[in-house]
C-alpha cells in the first residue's frame, strides 16, 4: 500500500542531511550536490512539487574559516553559518540552473512558527512559490538562533515543514539505508526495517546517537521528525542519498530504505499548529471534572477546575494541561496571565467577577484554542 502512496504522491518535503553536501575538511561536495539537484529537477519537471530543508551551512563555514575543529561555542557556530549559508546556497543556485530550475532561500527559526500570523505568512510565501514552480530551499536561521527558539536540529524543522505546507511525504536523504534491528556499524548482519507501520518505543530505542559533531542528532531526530510528521498525516521515507536515483526509484514504487506510516489526523491545521508547533510557557494542573470535560465532551477551561499553575506566562501565550499526577494531556491558548489564574484557579465565574472587578473571558482556555495531545 505504501508503494502506491509513493507513487501518487505530489507535494513533498526533501530533507538533506549535511553529511551529503558539505564536510569539514572538504568544504562543499559540489558533485553530489549537482547529482542531487539534477534527479530532483527531474522530479519536479514530472509535475512534482518539491520543497527542501538543507543542512550543511555550518559544516561549509567551518571549512572556508579554516576551523580545526568543530566549533562549540554557539558565537562560532552562528559564524561559520553565515560564511558557510552564502557559498551553500551559491551550490544549489548553479546546481539547479544548470536543469533551468529556479530557487528560493527561507531562512526559519522557531519564533517564526510560533505565532500563527507568522506561521500563516510563512505557509502563504511558500504555496506562492510552488505555485511558481520555484524550489524552496530551507534552512534554520542558525546564524541568529539561540537554544530558546531554535529547532534543535533540520530534521525537526522538516517535519515542521512537512505541516507547514501541506505535504503529501517527508524524505529524509542521509549517509544511512535506513533504520536496522540494530547498529549496523558494530553488528554487519543487522537487517534493515523496511516499514514501520507505528512508531512504538521499540522503533525509537533502536536509535543510537549521532556518530559525528556535524549531523546533530543521528537516527534518533530523524525517527523523532518522522514520529512528529506522522502526527500530521504525513508519511516519511528515509532513504540513503549516496545511492544515486534512490528517491526516483521509490516514487517509481520501488522503495529502498525505511517507510515510516502514518494515519490519517482529525486535528484542523490550526490545533495541530496548537498541539505539535507551539512550545508551552507554563502548566495548568487540573482535577478530575475539568480533564473529562476537556478530553470527553470537548469543552472549553474553566478556572473552576484549576488545581496548580506552575510557570510564568502572559495572556495569548501557549500552556500545557496536565492531570493532577502530572500528565499533559493537551495544549492550549490562556486568557489569562499565571498571575491572574493564581487568584481565580478553583473559582466559579460569579467569584472571578468580584476577585477581579471584571470577566474579560468567562473561559481559560476556549475550546477553539486548545488541542487534545498524545
Amino acid at each position: 500500500m505504501h508503494q502506491q502512496l509513493l507513487t501518487t504522491c505530489k507535494r513533498i518535503v526533501v530533507k538533506i542531511g549535511s553529511s551529503l553536501v558539505a564536510s569539514s575538511d572538504g568544504g562543499l561536495h559540489l558533485d553530489r550536490i549537482g547529482r542531487l539537484t539534477k534527479e530532483l529537477g527531474e522530479l519536479q519537471s514530472q509535475n512534482r512539487e518539491l520543497v527542501i530543508v538543507s543542512s550543511g551551512a555550518i559544516v561549509a563555514g567551518i571549512s572556508h574559516l579554516a576551523l580545526t575543529t568543530y566549533p562549540q561555542d554557539l558565537p562560532l557556530r552562528q559564524a561559520a553559518a553565515a560564511v558557510g549559508q552564502s557559498h551553500l546556497l551559491w551550490a544549489y543556485e548553479t546546481a539547479f540552473k544548470r536543469s533551468g530550475h529556479r530557487i528560493a532561500q527561507i531562512l526559519l527559526t522557531h519564533q517564526d512558527l510560533g505565532g500563527r500570523r507568522r506561521f500563516l505568512n510563512a505557509r502563504h510565501t511558500l504555496t506562492k512559490l510552488i505555485q511558481l514552480q520555484v524550489i524552496p530551499i530551507i534552512n534554520e536561521n542558525d546564524t541568529l538562533s539561540i537554544d530558546e527558539i531554535r529547532f534543535g536540529d533540520n530534521d525537526a524543522l522538516a517535519g515542521q515543514i512537512a505541516h507547514l505546507v501541506d505535504a503529501d511525504l517527508l524524505v529524509i536523504l542521509s549517509d544511512v539505508n535506513g533504520l536496522y534491528e540494530a547498529d549496523p556499524h558494530i553488528n554487519p548482519s543487522a537487517k534493515l526495517i523496511s516499514l514501520v507501520p507505528t512508531i512504538t518505543k521499540r522503533i525509537e530505542n533502536l536509535a543510537g546517537a549521532s556518530r559525528t559533531q556535524a549531523s546533530r542528532g543521528g537516527m534518533v531526530t530523524k525517527i523523532q521528525a518522522a514520529k512528529q510528521a506522522g502526527r500530521f498525516g504525513v508519511p516519511t521515507l528515509l532513504l540513503n542519498g549516496e545511492t544515486p536515483n534512490a528517491l526516483a526509484e521509490a516514487l517509481d514504487g520501488n522503495p529502498s530504505g525505511t517507510f515510516f506510516a502514518s494515519k490519517q489526523s482529525s486535528l484542523t491545521n490550526r490545533k495541530q499548529w496548537i498541539a505539535f508547533t507551539l512550545r508551552p510557557k507554563g502548566e495548568i494542573m487540573l482535577d478530575e471534572g475539568a480533564v473529562a470535560a476537556l478530553v470527553l465532551r470537548g469543552k472549553s477551561l474553566l478556572a473552576s477546575g484549576i488545581l496548580e499553575v506552575k510557570g510564568r506566562f502572559l495572556n495569548g501565550d501557549p500552556v500545557s494541561c496536565t492531570t493532577k499526577e502530572g500528565i499533559m494531556f493537551a495544549k492550549g491558548i490562556t486568557n489569562y496571565s499565571s498571575e491572574a489564574l493564581e487568584r481565580i484557579k478553583g473559582k466559579q465565574t460569579t467569584e472571578i467577577q468580584e476577585l477581579l472587578g471584571a470577566l474579560e473571558y468567562e473561559e481559560v482556555i476556549h475550546r477553539d484554542n486548545l488541542a487534545l495531545t498524545p
